[in-house]
């Protein structure tokens, strides 16, 4: 790990939320980590939150970043923890190894669309619903999301990080994918929370969720608007002003305190926007949802 690399990983570990008033001992954590994922080959089961487990090797960013800090992504977690029931639907769009999935069906226990199109990590997606033991719950697809159906070529050598592959744009690891709208695959069904991570191609799965974003029951959309976008001649400002056109507002939260505040969805490097409908009906939700507890902090 060269110096820079080790100090983002520092500032990553250090100034997560659940980690400031104990960096001491997240740095042991990480360390611990990166030890005993030398000396033990293969991927090992790492105990969760409240039961749930994931199957996480040495490299794997986004599940290991769960191990470093409780949540990876502190926000997004923490507002799908608090918003979510029992009885929701929650879509899964670029679900990777499935953190989210896992915190919404086996934490939870929501139902779960979860799409991901490599096959390889779909592969991962599909041993951590089976070690959470909620196949009933979770439908998982091998297959991409866009604005129309047909096949697209994807990257495979990106780990986490794989995309559709941009126009024109040479790639020696690229695989042709299977890809539906949203429309199509939740044959009119509604979801309560959508989440959407797909490296910059965010603007093409709305533009197929047409009817599906004005089912009366979805409340919420997390989008990844990191200006990724660009590779395809998207701006992320034509995110933003899809969503709102049917009634979303950009707002962030703050799972320690669950509150909403404003935000005009601007993004930065790596960041999530979180878009709320029906402000009142969601900030009672994560007002009156039950604690859960993460590396020994409840919120």
């Amino acid at each position: 790990m060269s110096g820079m690399s080790l100090l983002n990983t520092y500032r990553f570990i250090t100034d997560a939320p659940l980690n400031r008033s104990r960096r001491t001992s997240a740095l042991v954590r990480f360390a611990k980590w990166q030890v005993g994922s030398r000396l033990v080959p293969g991927r090992v089961v790492h105990d969760w939150v409240n039961g749930s487990q994931f199957l996480v090797g040495q490299g794997e960013r986004g599940l290991t970043g769960n191990i470093y800090n409780g949540l990876h992504e502190f926000e997004d977690m923490g507002f799908l923890l608090h918003f979510l029931r029992p009885a929701d639907l929650f879509v899964d769009v670029g679900a990777n190894a499935g953190s989210f999935t896992i915190l919404a069906s086996s934490v939870i226990g929501a139902r779960t669309v979860a799409f991901e199109p490599i096959p390889s990590t779909f592969e991962r997606l599909e041993e951590n619903v089976r070690l959470n033991g909620i196949d009933a719950l979770v439908t998982c697809v091998n297959g991409g999301v866009a604005a129309t159906g047909g096949r697209i070529t994807f990257t495979t050598g990106d780990d986490a990080m794989n995309h559709v592959a941009a126009p024109g744009a040479e790639t020696d690891t690229g695989m042709s994918v299977e890809v539906t709208t949203l429309d199509t695959a939740l044959h009119g069904e509604d979801p309560a929370l959508i989440k959407i991570d797909v490296e910059g191609f965010e603007l093409p799965v709305l533009e197929g969720a047409t009817r599906t974003l004005e089912r009366p029951g979805l409340r919420a959309v997390i989008a990844e608007l990191n200006g990724g976008g660009r590779r395809y001649g998207f701006d992320d400002v034509r995110v933003v002003e899809l969503l709102r056109d049917v009634g979303f507002e950009p707002l962030s939260y703050d799972p320690l305190g669950r509150a909403l505040s404003g935000s005009d969805g601007t993004a930065a490097e790596s960041k999530n926007v979180l878009f709320i409908r029906d402000r009142e009906f969601v900030e009672d939700r994560v007002v009156s949802a039950p604690d859960v507890a993460v590396l020994d902090q409840s919120f």
